[in-house]
Parts: C-alpha cells; sequence; structure tokens
C-alpha cells in the first residue's frame, strides 16, 4: 500500500466518547491523529454508559446507530447494560457487546482490525472477524486479563479462570502484532511464550493541547472552599484496583491538619464505599464531586497541587502505568504515587513526583509531607514533570502506533 492511500481501520472498543475513561481517551486521541494522517477510521462501540451503567443523556441503547465525531465514523450497538460493578453482570455486559460488534463489524469495508482491552471480549471479535473476513488484526494490550480480576477477588484461581488464561494465549499468538502499553507487559508475555518480535509497545502519554501547565481557577477554588489548602486531587475510576479506601482511612491520620484538603473526582465501584466511610469517620478535609467530562479536567486539575494515583498493593499492578501520571505531568503537577514497578520507574527516572509503597498508611504520610512542606522537593517535581511529559507526547506516541499498523497493512 503506498503513502497515498488511505487505510480503512475498523476499531473495536466497549468506552468512547463522552465517556472519559483512560481507554476512551486513548482511543479517541489516537483516531483523531490517525485520520491527520489520511485513515479512514470506523470505530464501533455501545451506547455510553460508564462507568454508572445508565445511558448518558441524548443517547439509547438501540441495536445500531451512527453518529461521526471528528471524522470519526461511530457505531454504537446494542449491549446489556450495567454498572461497573457485579462480576456476573459485567461480564454479561462485555459478551452481549461482542457479539453486538461483530455482527456490526462484518459488513464493514476495513484493512485492518484492532481491538483493546480491557476488557478483553473486544479481543473476541476482532478474532471471529478476523478469521472470517480475512483481515489483520492488532490486539491492544491495557491490562493483563484475567490475571487483573484475580487481583481484585472478583475472581478465584480455578476451572473458568483456567480457561480464560488458555482463551488470552490464544488470542495473543492469533492477532498479527500485538501494542501493549507497558514494557511489562511485554516482558509478561514473552516469559508466557510470546514471540518478542510480535508485541510493540506504544505507552501512554499526554494530550498537550488540553494538558498544559495554567494557574489555578479561582472561581472553582472559591466555588469549593479550598482557598489557601494544599489539594491533593484524585480524578478518574473509583474501582476495586484503585486503594483508595486506604487513602480515606489515613486521612484521620491527617485531619488535624487545617491545610491539606483532598479531592476526589470520579465514580466506580467504590464510590459509595468510601463516601460512606468518610461520613463515618467524620472526615473535614475531603470532599467527592460527581464524575466531570474530559474537557473540564484540565480546570479542575488546575487548582490541585498534587495529583494521586494509587492502586492495591500486588505483584500484577507492577505492570501498570496509570494514565494520571501523564496529565498531571503536562499540567506541571507532581504525583503522589502508590503504584511499584514500571509506573514508579518512570516516575523516580524524571523525579516528576514521589513514590510510596501502596497500601503503607506511614509512608503515605511522609511522602505527602515531603512534597507539602519542601519547597526544594516540590519545584524539583514540577521541573520533572516537564520533561517526562514532553517525552510521552501522546500525538507523537499516536505517530508510532500508526506506522505500527501501516507496516501490518503494507
Amino acid at each position: 500500500m503506498s503513502k497515498k492511500e488511505n487505510i480503512r481501520i475498523l476499531f473495536i472498543t466497549d468506552n468512547f466518547p463522552p465517556e472519559v475513561n483512560a481507554p476512551a481517551t486513548r482511543t479517541y486521541e489516537h483516531c483523531r491523529e490517525w485520520i491527520k494522517r489520511g485513515a479512514e477510521i470506523t470505530v464501533v462501540t455501545c451506547a455510553p454508559n460508564f462507568p454508572h451503567g445508565k445511558v448518558y443523556e441524548g443517547y439509547r441503547n438501540r441495536l445500531y446507530q451512527t453518529e461521526t465525531i471528528d471524522g470519526i465514523e461511530v457505531i454504537r450497538v446494542w449491549s446489556y447494560i450495567t454498572a461497573n460493578k457485579g462480576f456476573a453482570k459485567r461480564v454479561l455486559d462485555y459478551v452481549s457487546f461482542a457479539h453486538s460488534a461483530f455482527w456490526a463489524g462484518l459488513f464493514r469495508k476495513s484493512d485492518i482490525i484492532i481491538a483493546t482491552s480491557p476488557q478483553f471480549f473486544t479481543t473476541w471479535t476482532a478474532w471471529g472477524l478476523s478469521k472470517v473476513k480475512g483481515t489483520p488484526w492488532i490486539f491492544e494490550l491495557r491490562d493483563l486479563w484475567p490475571e487483573s480480576i484475580k487481583t481484585v477477588g472478583a475472581m478465584k484461581q480455578g476451572a473458568a479462570i483456567e480457561f480464560l488464561e488458555k482463551v488470552e494465549l490464544g488470542l495473543y499468538r492469533s492477532c498479527d502484532r500485538v501494542v501493549a502499553v507497558t514494557d511489562a507487559f511485554k516482558k509478561n508475555l514473552i516469559t508466557r511464550g510470546i514471540p518478542a518480535e510480535k508485541i510493540e509497545v506504544v505507552t501512554n502519554g499526554s494530550n498537550m493541547e488540553l494538558f498544559y501547565p495554567r494557574e489555578k481557577d479561582p472561581e472553582l477554588v472559591k466555588k469549593l472552599g479550598l482557598e489557601g489548602k494544599f489539594v491533593v486531587g484524585y480524578i478518574g475510576t473509583h474501582g476495586m484496583a484503585h486503594s483508595l479506601d486506604f487513602i480515606v482511612k489515613s486521612l484521620e491520620k491527617i485531619q488535624e491538619d487545617p491545610d491539606i484538603h483532598f479531592l476526589f473526582i470520579g465514580d466506580g465501584a467504590m464510590k459509595e464505599t468510601i463516601v460512606s466511610s468518610a461520613r463515618k469517620m467524620e472526615l473535614k478535609n475531603v470532599t467527592f464531586l460527581d464524575p466531570i467530562s474530559k474537557e473540564e479536567v484540565p480546570r479542575y486539575l488546575s487548582i490541585v497541587d498534587l495529583s494521586l494515583a494509587p492502586l492495591k498493593k500486588s505483584d500484577t499492578f507492577k505492570t501498570v502505568i496509570p494514565s494520571k501520571i501523564f496529565e498531571a505531568s503536562a499540567m506541571r503537577k507532581p504525583t503522589l504515587l502508590g503504584v511499584e514497578g514500571q509506573a514508579q520507574e518512570i516516575l523516580e527516572q524524571y523525579g516528576a513526583g514521589l513514590c510510596f509503597e501502596p497500601e503503607n498508611e506511614a509512608d503515605f504520610i511522609d511522602k505527602l509531607y515531603t512534597l507539602k512542606n519542601n519547597a526544594s522537593a516540590y519545584e524539583k517535581a514540577q521541573q520533572g514533570c516537564e520533561m517526562l511529559a514532553h517525552d510521552f507526547d501522546r500525538k507523537r506516541l499516536a505517530g508510532r502506533m500508526y506506522e505500527i499498523i501501516r507496516s501490518i497493512v503494507a
């Protein structure tokens, strides 16, 4: 295929704007860049409903509907919709979408198919379409599923998990390329027998057009009553993996300091639990807000002094790099990271914040006060943020993935 010919990409994803989680954002921003390079893109997704399990205003859970978003043709298909909690219902949600997406994709012309995880049932759809249509496909690996569902306790090792792990390995072998979001994912697959030359790494990154340094929004500071506060912010999914229950329990030890305030924005399976815990402890140093649109995130991030990015303590999460790191860094907001492994290596390499041992209360509080009280350490972290954001510019990363796509199609 010559450079002048348009590549027709069929992208299967369970999440897409107006949803604002990491998979939706990455897919949308990559697709926008690929269109600039001449690609024709069709995204097959469902009615937006994450994380509440309620269809967004202006949409309906129809059998088939289409719209165009920034030049991207979006096909929304029916699925069984449920909130982002409860394992059995979520699996039914995932499987129903995979089935509907298969039939929608079957009648779309494409040169290549891409499916992104989590959840990995989308990749079942891509595998099926590839076999029927004789089209190459890419497995975009965002999460080691089903390993991660064992880690959060949703399922225990047994026959069902063993079956899913066999299917997982079969999908890696079947696809034309695995595009992993971390080097650690690539290492994991290699140890399990997937050839290294079949795996590419394209990390998450920062949208430098949306996220950039700016002054604190004075109206928002006043509205939330945060004048003179050192604000620690968490913006994103309140899920089972994110260890926010540990953070909230730790706030009781910090409550005596009137200068520190925590801001949690978003929703998820653990939102109700952590809000309830905060009420029982009668915490005065925390504010919980509903989810906001992606366009609003920079405004709220502007009033944050530290971006919080925790996960549960587990070897599984040592392979994960929270995308919050990149967005916060692009706005010169140091990260207080509660993740070991590759995320810690990146943050420490650039000095863009401090890492605490996951679920270690004393270490968490110590690192928090280091960044709050040590002006020199904070300024140094801001300088590290600038370097990190520059090296993880999402435009450049999208271009790298497009070259992988072109090489497969060619």
